[in-house]
């Protein structure tokens, strides 16, 4: 079980360093000086989530980087989902996601919970698309009127 996470909290004082860095990184590769000079050029992967990281940290947002193979505690994994943990407690014991008996304790990976979370948000915009067609189909955009002081464009 991998058991570090690294939190990278947005700090004030360091805006403008990460300002400076984020406009380098737009400029395509990057390369790693070393302090004996030596250099090396990063490969994508490393160089695309490092701009990831600088964006996001650009918009004062705080990061929490951890490994997909991350077990999570029911609790951590039902706040990353934004649910209680009862909930994912019957989700889990329904086979909605995989998960390790730990003693009596459930641990489930990141990757499941990420995966979980995208055939979420995939269901949602599935269940959207289909209440808005079912409405257009019948005629319900057609009674829909611009209210007072809007725009329809």
């Amino acid at each position: 079980m991998v058991d570090e996470a690294i939190l990278i909290p947005e700090q004030e004082q360091d805006a403008a360093g990460i300002h400076s860095l984020s406009r380098i990184l737009r400029h395509g590769t990057a390369t790693l000086v070393g302090s004996q000079g030596e250099q090396a050029t990063l490969p994508a992967p490393v160089y695309n989530l490092l701009k990831d990281i600088v964006r996001n940290l650009e918009n004062g947002r705080s990061l929490v980087l951890m490994p997909e193979e991350q077990q999570l505690t029911t609790q951590r994994a039902a706040e990353l989902l934004g649910m209680s943990r009862p909930y994912l407690i019957r989700l889990l014991d329904a086979g909605e996601m995989p998960y390790l008996l730990v003693g009596k304790h459930r641990r489930i990976a990141l990757r499941d919970v990420l995966a979980y979370s995208k055939r979420r948000v995939a269901g949602r915009k599935t269940a959207l698309n289909t209440m808005a067609r079912d409405a257009f189909e019948a005629g319900l955009y057609d009674k829909a009127t611009v209210p007072e002081g809007g725009s329809d464009v």
